[in-house]
């Protein structure tokens, strides 16, 4: 049993495109978690336990990512599109019992959430995103001070192996920078989950799937999502964000939200880019008075 996640089992889950880790534990309406980079499900630690009191929780680890499967990236990163990655979540969730669940997701996660939902409308009930905006529209106004704070985004999209062998020399180092750049620093991290972070970051392949990740972005996801311009998310939505990060300073939150989806409300909280781990409770807060 991971310490991190009390009273939670964890499972490998065998889907069509990949092998999904995840834990789950608790009971009522089932709520998916996804995390972001270059995490693992462990950064819902203190949030997942809060939920499992009225819910069942299942925290997974993206495809690339933690203990899930990471497949060498195919020519057109279409592997790593959010499409793939979204359906390894809904063939997940399907495998454990839950044919509609609530889906909230953070950073990268949070990116996964918006295609599953537009993708797969019946299965979410209710979306919660966390400290991003709609990825085309950051790209879409992308200026100096966006790809200062967010290099790591051009970096990561070069060709390989560029950002492979630069990561792969340190990636501690890179992965303690990279979170502790942040407001709040490293020490709003459990040392337990960093352990965790450090260990699934440090394998090659994990350092590779999740460049992958970040170039599917700007190629294959953006055709996805041209090509659904017009669709809109329909089911209810929340979106948080930090006061003391880069959505707050440089995005409209909600009404970039509202401009792809019908029912969105939100705000921000009195943090920087890691929400779960910085404010738990005040998460958990607003997921379950949103989520009711």
């Amino acid at each position: 049993m991971n310490p991190l996640f009390p009273g939670f089992e964890r499972k490998q889950v065998d889907v069509s495109g990949a092998s999904i880790n995840l834990v789950h534990g608790g009971a009522g309406p089932a709520v998916l978690l996804l995390h972001g980079y270059p995490q693992t499900h462990c950064i819902w630690h203190r949030i997942a336990p809060l939920l499992a009191k009225k819910y069942t929780v299942v925290a997974a680890d993206l495809r690339g990512y933690g203990d899930s499967s990471k497949p060498a990236g195919l020519p057109d990163h279409s592997n790593y599109s959010k499409r793939a990655m979204a359906l390894d979540q809904v063939e997940a969730m399907q495998a454990l019992g839950h044919s509609e669940f609530h889906l909230v997701g953070h950073d990268r996660g949070g990116r996964v959430a918006h295609r599953l939902t537009l993708d797969h409308p019946q299965r979410v009930k209710k979306l919660a995103v966390l400290d991003i905006s709609p990825t085309r529209t950051m790209l879409a106004h992308t200026d100096c001070a966006f790809a200062k704070a967010y290099f790591h985004w051009f970096f990561l999209i070069q060709p390989a192996p560029f950002p492979e062998t630069l990561i792969g020399a340190d990636p501690g180092f890179f992965m303690r920078y990279q979170m502790g750049r942040r407001h709040g620093g490293l020490q709003v991290f459990d040392a337990a989950a960093m352990a965790e972070y450090l260990r699934c970051f440090s394998d090659p392949a994990t350092i590779h799937a999740t460049c992958e990740d970040y170039r599917a972005a700007e190629a294959i996801d953006l055709e996805h999502d041209a090509a659904d311009e017009t669709k809109k998310i329909e089911c209810p939505m929340l979106a948080l964000w930090g006061r003391h990060g880069v959505i707050e300073q440089q995005f409209d939150c909600l009404a970039d939200w509202r401009a792809v989806a019908r029912d969105v409300r939100g705000e921000a909280l009195d943090c920087g880019h890691y929400l779960p781990e910085e404010r738990p409770e005040e998460v958990a807060r607003h997921l379950e008075n949103f989520l009711a």
